[in-house]
């Protein structure tokens, strides 16, 4: 018998002993939330109504959001994605405290720069081409960002959105403060984009001061040698974009349109700049460096009789991220700020 039950019939039978007793006690209506306990009466918090209406937005918000990414794909994104696959851009991701699930490689050598941020995490080689969806659902990513519109092409990008929700950019490798920011509103970074971003522009503006004391008004020149052949680069993306617009430093005329401009012993007298930095890129383009480097017609160009050549780390200066762009500012004042 419940504890409510003996309550009951104890009350009941006082009421047949003493009528007079009841009518003290008043003929208002029982209150049923409350309890009898050791002779006090107790109340209870009311239940709360079963009828009364839910708004299931407000107990359960919308946890996905919707993109449209610079290739015009609508993209639904998880609020808090965790096994994020970006390749070509894990300088961002680090930058923001992410670590991908894999990596980009050429080969298997991935961004050498980066290798101590990036112990254990597993390459994926691009040599080849865009690794296939049955490597990539191995690692069950869910979210896919693809740093170029490139990236995207020849079905990869139908292939990749059914595997996990796919963002591309047309060229993050452009503007990388701003493919920084919609980094991090895709992952819910956005304070430490802005963090990261105000730390690296303090940087930039020590640069320019250092710079400006010896080299202000002067051009220069990035000359990349590869396997495929010798290309001066321009100041829209990788090294060039630090240079040139971040910096504020002027290319030389033949680069100022181009993204990268082939070139060749023939073009070389045509090269005005005060300044040359050069890459070999990936170690493969030794020979051709040597054969350039050696001519005549190369050392009768003014900066390298100047002593104006170096040659740069090819790690981060063809890197794409803060990362990188914070080495190869501390390069360019080293080099040119003494």
């Amino acid at each position: 018998m419940s504890y409510k039950f003996r309550s009951v019939r104890f009350l009941f039978g006082l009421s047949l002993l003493s009528i007079g007793l009841l009518a003290a006690c008043g003929s208002g209506p029982t209150d049923t939330n409350s309890k009898q306990s050791d002779g006090a009466i107790v109340s209870k918090a009311p239940e709360p109504s079963e009828s009364a209406p839910v708004n299931k937005e407000e107990a359960e918000p919308e946890a996905d959001r919707v993109f449209t990414d610079e290739l015009g794909h609508e993209v639904v994104v998880p609020e808090a994605p965790v096994r994020i696959f970006a390749p070509y851009m894990e300088d961002a991701l680090l930058t923001l405290g992410v670590e991908p699930v894999a990596q980009w490689s050429n080969g298997n050598q991935g961004h050498r720069y980066l290798e101590d941020k990036l112990q254990g995490i597993p390459k994926m080689d691009f040599s080849g081409g865009m690794p296939s969806s049955e490597e990539l659902l191995s690692y069950e990513p869910d979210l896919i960002i693809l740093h170029t519109a490139n990236y995207a092409e020849n079905g990869v990008y139908e292939n990749y959105s059914k595997i996990a929700p796919t963002y591309v950019f047309s060229n993050a490798a452009g503007d990388v403060e701003k493919s920084l920011e919609k980094l991090g509103e895709l992952i819910g970074k956005t304070d430490e984009v802005n963090q990261a971003l105000e730390s690296y522009r303090q940087k930039v503006n020590e640069a320019k001061a250092a710079i400006e004391q010896n080299a202000s008004g002067k051009k220069v020149a990035i000359i990349r040698f590869a396997s495929r052949g010798v290309s001066l680069m321009g100041g829209n993306y990788f090294c060039g974009y630090v240079i040139n617009q971040h910096l504020g430093m002027d290319m030389t005329p033949l680069a100022e349109d181009e993204n990268s401009l082939n070139i060749s012993l023939e073009i070389l007298p045509e090269l005005d700049a005060d300044y040359i930095f050069v890459i070999n890129a990936y170690g493969q383009g030794t020979e051709r460096m040597k054969e350039m480097t050696e001519s005549n017609i190369w050392k009768s160009i003014p900066a390298v009789q100047q002593g104006h050549v170096y040659e740069v780390n090819d790690e981060y200066w063809l890197g794409s991220g803060l990362i990188a762009y914070e080495k190869i500012i501390d390069d360019v004042v080293k080099l040119l700020a003494r």
